[in-house]
């Protein structure tokens, strides 16, 4: 594969992944859409799809669509590390790319949302109304990005790194057995260990195991015109990106060990 034949396919690929996690999060969390409330069910098979079709598309690439995997592959040898640039590059602006079309796709519902005037009473009592640049989550970040239930450092950095360890280490077996990889069935089972990760270890951090997935939708949210959005928690995002990584280099060392 070229470099332009990775970036294209990663950008893609990554963008249509957060587009349908992240829209799927937008239609559980606002109001006036009419799967509000649906749950973290929901949330979980959304995101499983959205990692099945992104990678469907990402194929070309080998879909890593993920940092940590691009991580976990290089140590493994499975990716040359003179790639791992423009993968992560690829991934980072198709992260941005499917926020961004998140937000488009429920414009009105953000809108909705945000000016609620209950919702705007209770920010306007916790100072938010208005500071873009506050520092506690806003209102909507958990569309666009991770955050912890309880914050506490060391158990959120933990959490991260044993779900993507359990992540990397599954997708470097898939690689031992041909046939999968051969039919496509690798992807399908990916996708739903995904789904099994999100129901058993999203509970605590709501399971980024995905750098690009997190602080790629968090810049956007920074970015982004949303009234009274509240802050982008900045001192929790480094925890979604290293764990991650931490935890892909794990699970590599596990696979080469054993």
């Amino acid at each position: 594969m070229s470099s332009s034949d990775i970036f294209i396919s990663e950008t893609i690929g990554t963008a249509v992944l957060i587009l349908l996690g992240g829209g799927v999060c937008a239609a559980v969390t606002l109001k006036r859409s009419k799967a509000l409330n649906a749950g973290w069910v929901a949330i979980t098979f959304g995101w499983g799809f959205a990692v099945l079709t992104g990678a469907y598309i990402a194929a070309p690439s080998g879909a890593h669509l993920n940092p940590a995997v691009t991580l976990g592959l290089a140590i493994d040898g499975a990716t040359k590390w003179s790639d791992v640039p423009v993968y992560i590059g690829s991934q980072m602006l198709g992260a941005m790319i499917g926020a961004t079309l998140v937000w488009l796709s429920y414009y009105g519902q953000f809108q909705a949302h945000l000016t609620d005037p209950e919702l705007v009473a209770k920010l306007d009592e916790e100072g938010l109304v208005d500071r873009s640049a506050a520092p506690k989550a806003g209102p909507v970040l958990g569309v666009f990005s991770t955050g912890p239930e309880v914050r506490n450092v060391v158990q959120n950095l933990v959490t991260e790194i044993i779900a993507t360890t359990v992540l990397v280490l599954a997708i470097l077996n898939l690689g031992l057995t041909k046939g999968l990889a051969v039919s496509g069935t690798g992807t399908l089972i990916v996708a739903l260990v995904v789904v099994g990760l999100g129901l058993s270890l999203g509970g605590p951090t709501g399971y980024a195991i995905n750098p690009a997935r997190d602080l790629g939708p968090r810049i956007v949210h920074a970015l982004l015109p949303l009234p009274n959005k509240g802050g982008s928690d900045w001192s929790y995002a480094w925890i979604p990106v290293v764990g991650p990584l931490v935890g892909a280099a794990l699970a590599a060392g596990i696979h080469q060990a054993f």
